[in-house]
């Protein structure tokens, strides 16, 4: 049987803007008509993605994704040709935001049952600048706080080794080593006995 042959072609990425281009050009009617009938749409989409803006009571909310609703109360849409921006009310705070088609997970109609999947970052477009600066920084950030986890768990583990061994009982001096009271046992701070071996105490020769 013949192995598959490597898709130089790239059909997924071909396929994935396609779509994208089909879920622009349904905002840009909408934008224009309005939403006919029962349709809605639920849109999915990372906020982590290049070119997102929300604002950050959005972001400590939503900290990897978040779906938006595009039904009754909505303004403000506008679309260009590498994402669009709308105005929602979320718990009655008005929000704005600006999503890259880009960085859509979903689309669901399901007035008619319509989805639509995709893989955030794959596309063959070339995207704008800032797009590309924001993924950047992004990668920045994300490098910085690896390097700050890492040293908060080393300092963490040094902190429980130099516990550790302050809770280890100092040894005896030499002197007190070689005149042990071998036959009485020790008490702790509760006063139960403890029994201590004698070989505890002996000098190894």
């Amino acid at each position: 049987m013949p192995s598959m042959a490597e898709d130089l072609i790239r059909y997924d990425i071909i396929i994935q803007d396609a779509l994208r281009s089909a879920v622009r050009k349904i905002l840009v009617e909408v934008n224009r008509a309005g939403l006919p009938g029962e349709h809605h749409f639920y849109i999915a989409f990372e906020t982590t993605a290049p070119g997102v803006k929300i604002s950050n009571r959005l972001r400590e909310r939503y900290p990897k994704e978040m779906t938006i609703v595009l039904q009754h109360q909505f303004w403000d849409l506008n679309i260009t040709e590498h994402a669009f921006e709308v105005g929602l009310s979320f718990g009655g705070v008005p929000e704005h935001l600006y999503v890259p088609f880009s960085a859509i997970k979903g689309f669901f109609d399901p007035s008619v049952q319509f989805a639509l999947e995709f893989e955030p970052g794959k596309t063959g477009e070339e995207l704008p600048a800032e797009f590309r600066i924001a993924e950047r920084d992004l990668d920045s950030v994300e490098e910085f706080h690896a390097r700050l986890e890492s040293a908060v768990e080393q300092a963490e583990e040094e902190e429980a080794t130099a516990a550790s061994e302050a809770e280890k009982p100092a040894s005896a001096p030499e002197d007190e080593k070689e005149k042990p009271e071998a036959d009485e046992p020790s008490k702790d701070e509760n006063g139960s006995a403890q029994v201590v071996s004698l070989d505890a105490f002996r000098k190894k020769s």
